[in-house]
């Protein structure tokens, strides 16, 4: 057990407008289970690298610590070789039999290790890539996003592999992991880094409790600086009044005037305008303590949508249908009937490779939303309303590249109401001003789902669409979707946005 010990931490990337880090100072134990939250954008990946050694920057980070970093780049070469075949160029002195153990742990067998990379689903890829990490000795190790496109059984896997580790920095915006897998929390506030003992519910609790005490506290500030300015105002009106008074003797009008009284009045004034900077001073004090409480505060703004009506009430029927790819042999799967109708949330769910992506790009396929043509035969009816008007959200955003006000035109958006919305799932304004390919792979996925709000639709297909993207957005999303109840089909591996958001769950189980 040691300490690892960041001693007024400071980092900027060359080029850009603003710290990700400044003067930020804090202690952690190697012994934890750490999970590391916060917004996207704000610093967590550059943190992991930073350790890692892979950049320069102010202040100090004091350990003896070794680390290893998840995940591990992979290859082209790589791609097209069994894992057995590289693993000790990703972490040297990595044994077989330490990985095989490993693998065991998540209840997997060994023989994914001898079949080329590339053939292996994401949740083979992310066990195998997890049990090199965690195959040598001594390392305090770094895990980034572990369960990113992971169906709900490797989720599950992996939840239950992490749990029994210790050792590590989680960087994740999975809500349940974090629950299971942590006992500390390392949390980038808006203006502060804090370190609380605790899993993800505990640390949400106190700081709901915290928020709602800083709200509280700030009212009672503004009532109070409120009557302040008002008394402020008063006296500051007595001050004037009396400086004309003595300023203004007319000595044939006021021949009872005596210069003593002009003397009187005068110091009266002159106590006056000292209480009234006085109270200006305590102003400032109560405005400064006001902003000190509200800086950390988290208040997401209610996102909003607008929802086309669709004239007919079934808006997609699919009735024994089957998919099969041309090189393939076997089905991606056969004999699926569901129908969405107006007002219903259908979550595809099921393994990954059981086909959930390929149906919702059928789907758009039908619809004409895309027009990318697929070397597939289909059986069985998949049905689409004419005149259906579809929003969606893809997997990948790392294609995006140039800037806010070129994708506003290409995609017909209101580039104002556009930014609106992106400052509401908490993009700073200077983001504005970068190319997306300096974005975080969240701050990406914020993209495509801003224009997705923004786009009036009678039906939104979202694939996966919480990837990347962070707790507090999560309960925006979670929120306007139970608000406003869109007509949806989603694909989403998050437990506790499935069960919250879903009207009904369509199992789609693979060929064999």
């Amino acid at each position: 057990m040691s300490q690892i010990s960041v001693n007024n931490l400071t980092f900027y990337y060359d080029g850009s407008f603003d710290n990700v880090f400044e003067n930020v100072s804090f202690s952690i134990d190697t012994n934890w289970k750490l999970g590391f939250i916060g917004r996207n954008g704000k610093g967590k990946t550059t943190f992991l690298h930073l350790l890692m050694g892979k950049y320069s920057f102010k202040g100090s980070i004091d350990t003896t610590t070794i680390f290893d970093y998840f995940p591990y780049q992979i290859t082209e070469e790589q791609m097209k070789l069994p894992a057995a075949e590289f693993m000790e160029e990703l972490k040297g002195g990595c044994e077989s039999w330490r990985v095989i153990r490993e693998l065991a742990g998540m209840e997997e067998n060994a023989e994914i290790l001898y079949r080329p990379y590339v053939t292996l689903s994401p949740g083979e890829r992310t066990k195998i890539l997890l049990a090199i990490l965690f195959s040598g000795d001594n390392d305090f190790l770094l895990i980034d996003e572990p369960t990113n496109h992971l169906d709900r059984d490797a989720r599950e896997s992996v939840k239950a592999y992490l749990a029994s580790k210790k050792g590590f920095i989680l960087v994740s915006h999975d809500r349940d992991l974090l629950d299971a897998c942590i006992d500390h929390c390392l949390v980038l506030n808006r203006k502060s880094i804090e370190v609380q003992s605790g899993n993800f519910s505990s640390w949400w609790e106190n700081k709901q409790r915290k928020d709602r005490f800083a709200v509280a506290e700030n009212e009672k500030h503004l009532k109070e600086i409120q009557k302040l300015r008002q008394s402020s105002r008063r006296v500051s009106q007595w001050a004037e009044k009396s400086e004309h008074t003595k300023i203004g003797f007319d000595p044939i009008a006021e021949h009872d005037r005596t210069n003593g009284t002009r003397a009187y009045i005068g110091a009266k004034t002159k106590k006056m305008q000292s209480r009234v900077k006085q109270m200006e001073k305590r102003i400032n004090r109560e405005i400064e303590e006001k902003e000190g409480l509200l800086q950390d505060l988290e208040s997401p703004v209610d996102l909003k949508l607008v929802q086309l009506t669709h004239h007919k009430n079934t808006l997609v029927d699919v009735r024994k249908y089957s998919v099969q790819y041309a090189d393939t042999e076997n089905s991606v799967f056969s004999d699926l009937t569901f129908t969405i109708n107006r007002g219903e949330r259908i979550a595809l769910s099921g393994k990954n490779g059981c086909g959930k992506s390929t149906l919702l790009k059928r789907i758009l396929q039908k619809n004409g939303f895309i027009q990318e043509r697929f070397s597939i035969s289909e059986k069985g009816l998949c049905e689409i309303a004419s005149g259906l008007v579809i929003s969606y959200v893809g997997q990948d955003a790392t294609g995006l590249k140039g800037d806010i006000t070129t994708f506003c035109r290409e995609h017909d958006l209101d580039l104002s109401l556009f930014c609106t919305i992106l400052r509401q799932l908490d993009f700073e304004r200077v983001q504005f001003s970068k190319n997306m390919e300096e974005y975080s792979e969240g701050q990406k996925k914020k993209v495509l789902l801003a224009a997705s709000l923004l786009t009036p639709a009678h039906l939104y297909v979202w694939d996966e669409p919480l990837n990347y993207i962070d707790v507090f957005s999560q309960m925006q999303i979670e929120k306007l979707l139970l608000e406003y109840q869109p007509t949806m089909l989603f694909v989403e591996h998050d437990v506790r946005f499935q069960e919250k958001i879903a009207t009904k769950i369509i199992e789609i189980v693979a060929e064999s």
